[in-house]
């Protein structure tokens, strides 16, 4: 099948994604209100604690900390968005709809793209207002029309590729709860990273993997660019975690989406 043919079915089950979007709403609010609640949690009830460790000249106060949360909570918002989709890929699986689809003539792979690029719009409009709710907290920038676009960029990159792995995740989940429980792993490592508290705070194991996982660098990355500061080897170790992860999720997506389809038949 022609690339013209693939592209023409993803964008009709991109349509079929944000119609599902636009019919259940309380859904995309949920995915939402988890990154809400977990910076009110810290900013509210930790963050005069927390902020205080920062290293800042004079330690750090509360609006110190927020400024230096607000990166990790976009990440989990990525990761929020990216847990709902491989269960939305669960439930087309166990319900039919890929056995549906597979005897209509569309490009298989594009009902796995439709599902990705369905969950990076979902991103794009939960980290608006991510951005807006920490505004209104008192997040400030130093970062200029670059920056944000630097900022916008990354962020997209990582959602693309993170929902590229989720999607694997739910084709290969064997039911709709066990595709909810295998992407809380992204939910949890933004903890073990730099996005609540700097790494050179943790004991010398754990700081290791703090500083060697992929979160470290693409949130290090964020800061620096929302800051106005230097990115440096950050930004090249973060776009690269991205790509490779994005790679991986693609094939292995690709081989489960196979595999599905010989179980199929």
């Amino acid at each position: 099948m022609s690339t013209t043919y693939a592209v023409r079915d993803s964008v009709t089950m991109l349509r079929r994604n944000l119609r599902h979007l636009s019919r259940y709403p309380s859904l995309a609010l949920m995915l939402i209100a988890i990154p809400v609640v977990f910076l009110l949690l810290f900013v509210y009830v930790f963050g005069g604690t927390l902020g205080a460790g920062l290293p800042v000249d004079g330690g750090g106060g509360r609006a110190d900390y927020l400024n230096y949360l607000v990166p990790g909570i976009w990440i989990m918002t990525v990761a929020s968005v990216a847990n709902g989709t491989a269960v939305a890929v669960a439930i087309d699986r166990t319900g039919g709809m890929f056995d549906r689809f597979r005897t209509m003539d569309i490009a298989q792979v594009s009902v796995l793209t439709g599902h990705v690029l369905g969950a990076v719009i979902r991103t794009l409009l939960a980290l608006t207002v991510m951005v807006g709710f920490a505004l209104l907290l008192g997040f400030r920038s130093a970062a200029g029309v670059a920056g944000w676009f630097g900022v916008a960029g990354l962020v997209l990159l990582l959602a693309f590729s993170f929902t590229w792995l989720t999607v694997a995740m739910g084709l290969a989940a064997g039911s709709i709860e066990t595709a909810s429980n295998t992407p809380l792993v992204l939910m949890v490592l933004p903890f073990v990273s730099s996005g609540f508290v700097p790494t050179e705070q943790m004991p010398p194991g754990l700081r290791h993997f703090a500083e060697h996982q992929p979160f470290t660098p693409v949130i290090e990355t964020l800061r620096a660019l929302t800051s106005g500061a230097p990115v440096g080897s950050d930004g090249w170790t973060a776009v690269v975690w991205c790509v490779a992860i994005g790679l991986a999720g693609y094939v292995w997506s690709r081989r489960e989406l196979t595999a599905v389809g010989r179980r199929g038949r």
